[in-house]
């Protein structure tokens, strides 16, 4: 919950110093991980870690937008494209480091780090890092009550459409090979979901720019619960085709939130997108232990059912999103 503190502060000072020393610090922290002497070394290394990585989830986003121009929904959309290629291809990296290099070895890979920190000062070095300027500097307290607006829904939809997520994305494998598939069909299932979610992301906030955000989300939030039944309902290798579907209507919506948060809130872009990201995880982590529960308690074939239509408790909260640039 600290990132709405760190994008108010980084809309005061600058949002290019975040952005530029975030992945430094984080790749150092991480990189150091193999060869911290002893438990409490290792816990300060992952605070700071966390620090770091809520100023860059907090700011960075902020940053590819006023490099997207009049094209938000597309830079969100390019913006959730390096982020899951980056969850993907981060845990292939690491694996590779320990197996050819020992875990103390793993040290050496702060220097793509670095490297990505000096690059990404090289590139944005002449990118302005502050809002336009207003007649008087903005307190937090001011700043959260001309968000509460946009709190309201935003919270509604959030909520509405992480079940889905979290069934589609922590539980999958779980619940494929509880329904008789081999642990590589689940595998390949979760990798076939989230290459079309990538997909998805882009295609979803370039359309939001020229259809409007609300109707993007619309769509995307009645398509959703469709393709999942249909998904639960289909065997084996048809249920390929329904994954597809599945992930590239269910995470369209992110870049969609995304750009609507920063273009509702111009004079705070920071503070209103570490709010977003804030209520995003806090909201997913509930999500995982409720959906876990009903699992055990009714099945996970029931639960999937209700996270499938859980979207559709979301749509009358997108009737209560202020108006702006590109919403409707």
């Amino acid at each position: 919950m600290l990132q709405p503190y760190i994008g108010y502060l980084a809309d005061r000072i600058t949002l290019r110093y975040f952005v530029i020393l975030a992945p430094a610090v984080t790749a150092v922290m991480m990189s150091l991980l193999g060869i911290a002497p002893r438990y409490a070394v290792l816990a300060l290394f992952l605070v700071v870690v966390g620090f770091s990585s809520a100023a860059f989830h907090a700011v960075a986003p902020v940053m590819a937008a006023r490099l997207s121009g009049r094209r938000l929904g597309q830079g969100m959309g390019f913006w959730m494209v390096g982020g899951e290629l980056g969850r993907t291809l981060g845990p292939l990296i690491i694996v590779t480091a320990v197996t050819f290099l020992t875990l103390e070895g793993t040290a050496w890979l702060m220097t793509f780090g670095l490297l990505a920190s000096f690059v990404l000062y090289l590139l944005l070095k002449d990118v302005p890092g502050r809002p336009a300027p207003t007649s008087q500097p903005m307190s937090f307290r001011r700043g959260l009550r001309m968000l509460s607006p946009l709190l309201v829904p935003l919270l509604g939809i959030v909520a509405a459409r992480v079940f889905t997520l979290v069934a589609m994305t922590t539980y999958l494998p779980i619940f494929l090979t509880e329904e008789g598939a081999s642990l590589w069909f689940a595998g390949l299932s979760l990798t076939i979901f989230e290459a079309a979610g990538v997909v998805g992301a882009l295609v979803g906030g370039s359309l939001s720019d020229r259809l409007g955000r609300r109707r993007v989300l619309i769509l995307a939030m009645l398509t959703t619960p469709i393709f999942m039944l249909l998904f639960l309902a289909a065997d084996d290798w048809l249920r390929f085709p329904l994954l597809i579907l599945t992930g590239f209507t269910s995470l369209s919506v992110a870049p969609v939130l995304m750009a609507l948060v920063l273009e509702s809130f111009p004079e705070n872009p920071a503070m209103a997108n570490g709010l977003y990201m804030s209520l995003s995880f806090v909201i997913r982590s509930f999500a995982i232990v409720a959906l876990g529960a009903a699992g055990d308690l009714f099945g996970l074939r029931l639960a999937y059912a209700a996270s499938a239509v859980a979207p559709l408790l979301g749509l009358p909260f997108l009737l209560l999103l202020p108006g702006g640039r590109s919403t409707e």
